[in-house]
Order: C-alpha cells, then structure tokens, then sequence
C-alpha cells in the first residue's frame, strides 16, 4: 500500500465491518438450518457476503482469508447460477460455520496483535470437494454449468484501455452517507472491486490511498468513476454493492467518446413533469444522449439520460414529477463509539451525580433563617437535567442480547450435531437490552448452561422414544425485563433433575446438616447442590461435561454482578435455569440506612416495606434465633448491627426499624437504627486489598464525603 496510509484506522474500519458480516451470516445460515435449502435471497445475501469479506481481506493482504473467502463465494456463485436440487443442506450449513470460524479466528488474531498464521488450504479443500460434488450431481442431470466465477488479482492500479467490439462504458457517480467515516477507504474498496471487470478504470479523486482529505472532497462531491468493461450495468451495480455507508449510486452507460472526454458529469438537474407523454419524454432523452437535438437541449439546459429518473413524492393537487434526486426525509444515522471512551462517560455521570449530593446536602444550606427558593428551584432543574442525562448515556451502553443468543444457537447446533441428538433451538425476547458490561459477564455463564442442557438434560433420541416422547428435544433461551432485573432462562424439554441422585452424591460428598432430617430439604434447596465446586452426577466424563466444574464459575460469575441463578425442573419433563441479573452496573436507586455510626445501602427493589414494631411482637429462640410477628407472618429477624460486630448498636427493638426485604422468595427482616432516605447510588467495587465480606457487594460515597456499604440481599437472606 502507499506510504503514508493511515492502516490502523483502515484495519479498525476493516474489523468492524466484517465483525459485522460475519454475525449476519451467522444469524441467516442458524435461522435456516433446519430447512431443507437455502431461499434465493438468503444465497444472495451469503454472496455478497463473502465477496465483500474477499474484497477487503485482498486490500489488507490477508490472502488465507481472501481464498477461503473467494471459495465460498464460489460455491453460492454456482448455487446462485445453477440452482442444483439435492443440496445437502446440512453438510453445507456446516462449511458455511467453518468458514465463519476461520474467519473470525484469525480475526480475533489480528486484533491481538498476533500472527495471523491460519492455514486455510484443508478447508479450501473441503469447500473444493463439496462443490465438485454438487457440480458432479449436475452433470450426471445432463445440466449445464454456468462460467467459472474467476478472481482476477489487479496487477497495478490502472489498467490500460484496450476496448473491443464488446466493450461497454459506464459514467459512474458514487454519494456516501455524510456521516461516513474514511470516505476514501470505501472508495478504493470499490475500486478494488470493479478491478475484477474493468478493462480500463479511472477515478476521481485520484489519490484515494495515500491523501486520506481526499474522503472529504468524496463525501462533499461524490466519487467518480469510468468504467470500460464487458458487461451490464446490473453486473456493475452488483460488484459496488450498496451498504450502510452508501447512500446512491448512478450507474449510466455513455458512448466511447464521452468516456474519453472524462469526469466532465453533467451537475444540473433536470425535472420533467407527467403532463407529457412516454414517447415525448423517451424522445427527448434519446436526442440527449445523441447530441442531435440541439434545441431540445436548449430548452432543457442540460441532457437527459435514460434511466435518469426517479418519482417525486406527490403533493396535493399537483401532478407527479420526475426528477434526478428523490427529497430525502429524515433518516438515521450511526456512528461506532469506542466502548472504553462510553465507559468514560459513565465514571463522569457518576462523578457528577456525586457532586450534584455534595451540593445539594451542604451544611452550609442548613443555616436557619436563609432563604433558599431560588436555590431549590435551580437544584430541582439541575436534577433534572442529570436524571436525564444519566438516562441518555445509559440508553447509550444498552445493546440487545440478539448476538449472545445467536452464539447460544450455534452452540446447540455444533454440540447436538456431535452428540447425535435432534434438538430445535428457540429465542425468545432476544431483543431485551441489557448494559454492555453486563452481557460480557453473562456470556460464558450462559454458554455453560445451553451446552448443559443439550449434554445432561436432553436425551438421546432412543431414550426419549423408549420414554413414549414423540417430539424434538428443545431448548428454549427467553428474556424479559421485570422490576429492574433481567430474567434470562434456560428451558429445556430432557429428563429433568433427580433429587434422589444429587441428594445421593450431596449425602456421600457430606454437604447436608447432619442435624437435619433429609426430608426437610426442598427440591430447590437439593438442586442448588449442583452448583457447588466438584459436584457432578455425570457418572462418565464427556468434552461438555462431567468433571465437576462449570457450575459453580457460573454461580460465581453471576453473583459478581449482583445476580443470581435459580433452578427449578420436573422429573421426566425438563429443567429450568434462570439468572436474574441486573439492569446495569452504574448507578442504582436505593434507600440510605444508619446502623451505629455506619451507613449501609440497599437497592430499593428487594424492599418490600418499612415497619416499627414492639417488643411483643418478638420471638425469641433459645439459640439466640429472633423471628417477628407481623399481620400473622412469621420473619427471620437479622440485626445488621450484630451482624456486622459493630458494639456502639445498642438501640432497643422499639428504637429502631424494620426493613422486610424479598430475594428469591426469602424473606428476612433487616433490623437498623434509622432511615436516612432514597438516593441514587454510584456503584463503586470494594477495594480488592479488602476480604470479601460476605452480604456486601459494593460500596458509594454519599453526599456528605462518607462511605457507605451496598448491601447485598442474596448474602444477608441465604
């Protein structure tokens, strides 16, 4: 490439946009999977798919991706031209994932830094002996075979004119997005591709490589190109492609001499209204193009072109009207952020939240006699604009969890192919957003779910006929939103859990309370057995399976962010595993409490109600256990003040107050001194040269300089 190309920037863009591609076609070959081909748009999509991967791979000059690339595309190229019957649908499904694989592999190598070393010669060879295959089953149909899909490697970047009785001319005018970021670099992309046809190819601007300001004069007066090739305009309009960075594209055939006399592109715009009849208008663009009505083109100012137009919108009472560009309406635009700069933007917010307390709970506002209603009333204004920006940035973080369910649909495909076992994936609620950081926490707690619910929960399809089931083995991955929280759940249809079993190998792993009778536990209580270090009922190990460890990461991973995992299953008919995780990490609502001299917090969702009650209304145990009675239900008393060994809490019952907080149906009431108030919270983690403690799970600074603790209710409750 030229000296003095800014590559970092074209190899972020190039990442970016094949990361992209590359969950697209994911996310088209799993939704078809179970078809019995590919539909027509499908293997147009595929194409264009990897001819763009191929393109841009061949810039960079990563060639295994670029062959492995072009081969693919050969073989949609000849589905695409062919239409072969007897497809195996499944065996192709299958090289389509290995080539995403490879793709991304040495994709994931080039963002590390590493060699990107793949060698892509055995899949090459797979891919070849699979379309030989199909192209073998053709012929034997006595079908003919469409052209060779041929890649030619431009040698240079021009190439010399040499024109035949075939050869066509095409003035080609390119807008982009204004919004697009490296116009040049898309632009020589489309260079690149044109290469493949183009007996001669011009540009302008012409250096597009090395001056990276060319992309403003691109994105300010469009990118020009003439094109000399043996082929129709459709062909040309396939190979440039129209993306989200493009916004139009004229493609118009000329005649060698106006090829000749260059870039000179008519800029005026020509409008014609309906009143006119279809001879009058094809007429006067013929003579346009001719150049032989001279009159015709004073009238008009300027030439018309055939297939130069495009519908008005229609106003009341006036007639349609056609014209060179359609008004455009408002539409979206994007622009990719660097995570780490919105990671940024979020420790500010919660800086600013920080200090906007700071302000507002000054002691120097609690003088008697000062008057504050303008304060007051510029304060409410400045939490209001706050609230609101917290609620845009958070907007911001929030993505759908469409691509992590998509990668849970590729593993059940890849593990029940190897397992032999016939198994439907379902999604549902894949479009619950969820903070970015979030979902990089859940991925691989997720993922060990799924690959546990094709491995253990679902049978092998002899056992399930010998069982009478007559259906598919499903697993069914949802989400929803409630209260806060995020509820992600793992269904599947297998054999359920055996309490039995587990309560067999908990009794022999000596996990129950020996002062407890064994009939007391409760199914729940007997299953979260399994998420324990080393505990597996799998009594033959397997790549998925059977060694012990997985569940409880998982448990560790989803407690870290403040969630937990529940789980629920019935005996010959299938299990559920559900994470409830939270909205975001950031900043939360929460009620301030005071226990002693310390300050405590907790989220305002697990908060049932606040209640005073009286002595008598105390249960006491003779182990020092201490229940309440309230509206004839009994409560588990915890005295956060014991709790946590802190001596100066020596406040009666009576003195103090009764939080009752709710986490997976456990209900404990949390006995402090006083209530403080409702507060945003900016979640901060515990300084790690700090034992973890069990029932905290982060820390804040309120608004007069002072720490306090988050509680965490699932470690006050278990």
């Amino acid at each position: 490439m030229a000296e003095g190309f800014n590559t970092e920037d074209m190899l972020d863009m190039y990442l970016f946009e094949n990361g992209q591609l590359l969950e697209q076609l994911q996310e088209t070959v799993l939704e078809q999977k179970d078809a019995d081909c590919f539909d027509e748009d499908s293997i147009n999509e595929i194409f264009r798919t990897m001819h763009t991967i191929k393109g841009s791979s061949g810039i960079m000059m990563f060639d295994d991706i670029m062959k492995v690339s072009h081969k693919l595309e050969d073989v949609f190229y000849y589905l695409r031209e062919s239409h072969p019957e007897n497809v195996p649908h499944l065996e192709l499904v299958e090289h389509v994932l290995e080539v995403e694989d490879f793709i991304s592999g040495e994709m994931e190598k080039i963002r590390n830094g590493d060699p990107v070393d793949g060698d892509s010669s055995e899949l090459i060879a797979r891919l070849d002996k699979f379309l030989n295959k199909i192209k073998h089953g053709a012929v034997k149909e006595g079908k003919e075979l469409p052209p060779e899909n041929v890649h030619v490697e431009p040698k240079q970047f021009y190439i010399a004119p040499v024109a035949t009785s075939d050869s066509r001319f095409y003035r080609i005018t390119i807008q982009f997005c204004q919004d697009t970021q490296m116009a040049n670099v898309h632009a020589y992309k489309i260079v690149y591709a044109l290469k493949e046809v183009a007996e001669d190819l011009l540009y302008s601007p012409e250096d597009i490589i090395s001056d990276e300001e060319s992309g403003e004069v691109i994105l300010k007066e469009g990118f020009r190109i003439l094109l000399q090739a043996q082929c129709g305009p459709d062909e040309v309009h396939n190979l440039i492609g129209e993306g989200y960075a493009i916004e139009k594209v004229d493609v118009l055939e000329c005649t060698a001499d106006e090829f000749i006399s260059g870039f000179n592109f008519d800029e005026h715009e020509t409008q014609i209204d309906l009143e006119s009849s279809v001879e009058v208008i094809e007429a006067r663009a013929q003579n346009a193009v001719e150049g032989t009505n001279e009159e015709a083109e004073k009238k008009d100012k300027t030439k018309i072109a055939p297939g130069d137009f495009v519908i008005k919108s229609k106003e009341p009472g006036k007639q349609k009207k056609l014209a060179r560009d359609k008004p455009k309406g408002e539409k979206a635009s994007f622009i990719s952020v660097n995570v780490s700069k919105m990671d940024q933007l979020m420790e500010l917010i919660g800086e600013l939240v920080i200090s906007e307390q700071v302000v507002l709970q000054s002691s120097d506002l609690k003088i008697p006699g000062l008057n504050l209603d303008n304060f007051n009333k510029a304060a409410a204004q400045l939490s209001k604009i706050s609230t609101d920006l917290q609620n845009v940035i958070m907007s911001m973080r929030m993505v759908p969890l469409t691509n992590t369910f998509q990668k849970m649909n590729r593993i059940v495909f890849d593990v029940s192919r190897k397992l032999g076992k016939d198994i439907e994936f379902e999604m549902v609620g894949e479009q619950t957003e969820v903070d970015k950081n979030i979902i990089e926490h859940i991925s691989d707690p997720l993922m060990h779910l799924v690959r546990n619910a094709v491995d253990h929960g679902i049978e092998t399809n002899e056992e399930r006929k010998e069982s009478g089931k007559t259906g598919k083995g499903k697993v069914t991955l949802s989400a929803r939103t409630e209260a806060g929280k995020v509820w992600i759940c793992v269904e599947d249809n297998g054999k359920g859990l055996d309490r039995e079993k587990i309560l067999a190998k908990a009794r022999k792993k000596g996990l129950l309370d020996g002062s407890r009778a064994e009939s007391t536990y409760s199914d729940k209580e007997i299953y979260q057995f399994i998420t324990l270090p080393g505990f597996s009922t799998n009594e033959q190990v397997t790549e998925y399976s059977g060694r012990g460890v997985g569940m409880d990461v998982v448990v560790q991973n989803i407690q870290a962010i403040g969630g937990m995992l529940d789980i629920d299953s019935t005996p010959g008919m299938g299990s559920i595993m559900s994470l409830k995780i939270p909205l975001t990490l950031a900043i939360i609502d929460g009620i301030v409490i005071e226990t002693g001299k310390s300050s405590f917090v907790l989220e305002t969702g697990v908060i049932k109600e606040f209640v005073r009650v009286k002595e008598d209304m105390m249960i006491h145990e003779p182990d020092g256990g201490e229940y309440v009675m309230i509206r004839g239900e009994c409560f588990p008393v915890l005295r956060l003040g014991e709790w946590y060994g802190m001596a100066e809490c020596e406040g009666t019952i009576e003195d103090g107050m009764m939080v009752i907080v709710e986490v997976e149906d456990k209900k404990v009431c949390l006995f402090v001194d006083k209530l403080v108030g409702k507060q945003e919270i900016v979640v901060k983690p515990i300084p790690s040269y700090i034992k973890k403690v069990k029932g905290l799970s982060g820390c804040t600074q309120l608004g007069d300089g002072s720490i306090a603790l988050i509680l965490d209710p699932g470690g006050l409750t278990g």
